[in-house]
């Protein structure tokens, strides 16, 4: 039987300790302590941000009040791996350094997620008014002048601005030398400029309908796959100064994950409990998000069913029971099974990555974040 995600876990400590070469390192890796260190990094940066913004004046009160709620919750999956990178990299021990520049990331994933309500007009984030609902809701019981839509869109927009400029500075000052930040750089640069260009191909997709299934893997791969889990293992294993063969192992087990990840994103957009996801039922499906188990659907669908994903998929005033149609349709078709197998397909290559050189004194850690961003319910 091959080995999979959950028996590498399985063969692992928990808490997860990091082996090299030679036996047993001595720091124990604590995924929930490290969310923590995270959080409070966050924390700190966030009230030194309003410490130094205080001379604009109380008006600007709500806007940092958004900055830190668009960072709390989450899984910090982003942060995590960062920290692995650092760690299959040479790097030893969690010191504030390495937690600082890798909870910058979440101040980047804040930034992406504000954008992201925007774009696609979802009203909810995890559980809470996504920001420019948040904004427009304060406009209007203030009575102020003007459109509320547009006042909550703006404010959301600047606010995700200020979140990516965070992230930025988070990571510069983070506590690291300027040779080893100027190392590691580019990878953060590249993560930026990948997201954003899968983010607009993710756009494009759906004003056009009806991707392919290799046209929305490639948005799956530089939307998801190489910004949640490749760059943040690069970013990390270059603070540590890993050579290039690492780097490259690193790539043949985040690809796969990330995209594995994602495809998980796919499946709980339209097949998700909204009291775990945060967000209403089929909210994809009103979206008209061109994801790979449409695609998948489309390619499948008999004329009558096709009918009924073209009526359903892409109507903001989906009703519950049409949502529940479209799911039907994508059942019957073999999409659901088929996305399954893709995930199942992914997470085996992630594990045949881990038997590579520069990984295997790391299988245990590695494989717990793989099935973290993977085997979850939101």
């Amino acid at each position: 039987m091959p080995t999979t995600l959950t028996t590498a876990v399985a063969r692992s400590c928990v808490p997860i300790e990091s082996w090299d070469g030679a036996g047993r390192v001595a720091t124990v890796i604590d995924a929930d302590a490290f969310a923590v260190r995270v959080g409070e990094e966050l924390e700190a940066f966030a009230a030194l941000q309003r410490e130094r913004l205080a001379p604009l004046g109380p008006r600007l009160s709500s806007f940092l009040d958004a900055a830190d709620v668009s960072s709390q919750g989450g899984k910090r999956l982003r942060a995590s791996f960062c920290r692995a990178g650092w760690t299959v990299g040479g790097g030893t021990g969690d010191d504030a350094a390495v937690v600082r520049a890798s909870a910058a990331l979440e101040w980047l994933q804040a930034s992406a997620l504000v954008h992201d309500d925007v774009i696609d007009a979802s009203m909810t984030r995890r559980g809470k008014p996504a920001a420019h609902a948040a904004f427009a809701l304060m406009h209007r019981e203030q009575g102020w002048h003007g459109s509320p839509e547009a006042y909550g869109t703006g404010a959301a927009i600047l606010l995700g601005d200020l979140l990516l400029t965070w992230a930025d500075e988070m990571f510069r000052t983070a506590g690291f030398a300027p040779e080893v930040v100027a190392r590691a750089t580019p990878y953060l640069d590249a993560c930026k400029s990948e997201v954003v260009a899968g983010q607009f191909l993710d756009l494009v997709s759906g004003a056009i309908g009806q991707s392919s299934a290799t046209e929305a893997m490639r948005v799956v791969r530089y939307k998801a796959a190489k910004y949640t889990v490749e760059r943040p293992l690069h970013l990390g294993a270059a603070l540590a100064g890993a050579p290039r063969e690492t780097l490259d192992a690193l790539s043949a087990y985040a690809l796969p994950v990330g995209e594995a990840f994602q495809l998980r994103d796919d499946v709980l957009g339209v097949f998700g409990d909204p009291e775990v996801t945060g967000k209403p039922a089929g909210d994809d499906l009103r979206e008209g998000k061109q994801t790979v188990l449409v695609a998948h659907a489309y390619e499948r669908a008999t004329t009558e069913q096709r009918a009924t994903l073209d009526l359903g998929i892409g109507d903001p005033g989906l009703t519950a029971t049409a949502v529940d149609g479209l799911r039907d349709v994508i059942r019957e078709t073999g999409a659901l099974r088929r996305l399954e197998d893709d995930i199942a397909r992914l997470e085996e290559q992630a594990t045949a990555a881990l038997s590579l050189a520069p990984l295997a004194p790391y299988a245990g850690e590695l494989a717990d974040l793989a099935s973290r961003a993977v085997r979850r319910t939101a």
